[in-house]
């Protein structure tokens, strides 16, 4: 009589912990904390779903816990550790869902340049806000230097002007003749650093002047609609050769905001919550009500017109969203 065959059982392992350096559209690259190995590992199916309302629950810089959950020796990742901060974005497309861009960063670093691909100036505010928002350091790195004439030089020094002005460290940088690359070095030396921004923008040939031996694809210009074509496929941290890591992210069309209250957006504006302070109702929206102290500011140039611009249209896209969110909820 035949033996029955015993039903392979699975030891048990204790969780181990890494950070993810990489997402492989389906899996995950986690490098483990006790050692420079790394493991390919899938999410656990429940916890794509754990009221979690964004497109990738789990984020590259994420710290994690992985555990041995098949016979087939697949590695899954059970939880996320605690997060000390992240980035995020509306994802494309999808308007109640966000997608996290990158977590736990010392800085967020957004690339862009004056011309071939132009990136407005609205694009950078709301990236800003959006690292305040979630308690991220920001910077801005003006790249293509080597292309500019007279005019391109004198308004990215505006540019950088503007923003160092509120704050934010903003450098002048050509990734192909390396001026300003040091500073670039100086900046991110020993942090964990989003390197974000429009494709195009020149950030892959920024990363590999840093990390030569990242290697990262680089891609040209459409001549025909003046925009970047993307290199990065999917986000990865790349290791600094002078200390430090860069998670690398597919470029970004548009930056649209989350979550954001009416009412909170201008926190968000270090140099607009600094005169709405003054304002006479705690409530004020700063869109003409007496006694309002922000536009005043702005017809003073106390505050730049692009940047209250830029609050205006995230107030709008946030009440209309509020609004929708209460008719949602009456029917």
């Amino acid at each position: 009589m035949a033996k029955k065959k015993k039903k392979a059982t699975l030891e048990k392992i204790s969780p181990l912990r890494g950070t993810v350096i990489r997402n492989l559209g389906s899996a995950y690259l986690v490098r483990l904390d006790d050692s420079a190995h790394c493991v390919t590992c899938k999410a656990k199916g429940s916890f794509r779903i754990q009221g979690i309302r964004t497109t990738n629950p789990v984020a590259v810089g994420d710290q994690v816990e992985i555990t041995l959950r098949d016979a087939d020796d697949t590695q899954y990742i059970t939880s996320i550790l605690p997060r000390k901060n992240y980035i995020i974005r509306r994802a494309s497309n999808l308007s109640k869902e966000s997608h996290i861009l990158a977590s736990n960063l010392d800085l967020a670093i957004l690339v862009v340049s004056i011309k071939n691909p132009a990136t407005p100036l609205t694009f950078i505010d709301r990236f800003l806000a959006t690292a305040e928002a979630y308690n991220v350091h920001a910077a801005i790195v003006i790249n293509k230097a080597d292309i500019w004439d007279e005019d391109d030089a004198q308004l990215a020094e505006a540019i950088a002007r503007l923003y160092e002005s509120l704050g934010y460290p903003s450098i002048i940088v050509s990734a192909i003749d390396g001026r300003g690359i040091n500073l670039l070095i100086d900046l991110t030396r020993d942090k964990v650093s989003l390197m974000a921004g429009n494709s195009g923008v020149g950030k892959s040939s920024l990363i590999n002047v840093l990390a030569p031996d990242a290697n990262l694809r680089t891609g040209a210009v459409s001549d025909q609609h003046h925009t970047g074509m993307h290199t990065t496929t999917f986000s990865q941290m790349v290791d600094l050769p002078y200390g430090g890591e860069l998670i690398d992210i597919p470029g970004v069309k548009g930056f649209g905001v989350i979550d954001f209250a009416p009412e909170e957006v201008s926190h968000f504006f270090p140099e607009i919550f600094k005169y709405g302070r003054q304002c006479k109702y705690s409530d004020c929206k700063h869109t003409g009500e007496p006694g309002c102290r922000v536009i005043p500011a702005v017809d003073e140039h106390l505050i730049a017109q692009s940047r209250y611009q830029s609050y205006l249209s995230i107030l709008e896209e946030t009440m209309e969203a509020e609004g929708a969110d209460k008719y949602r909820k009456a029917y």
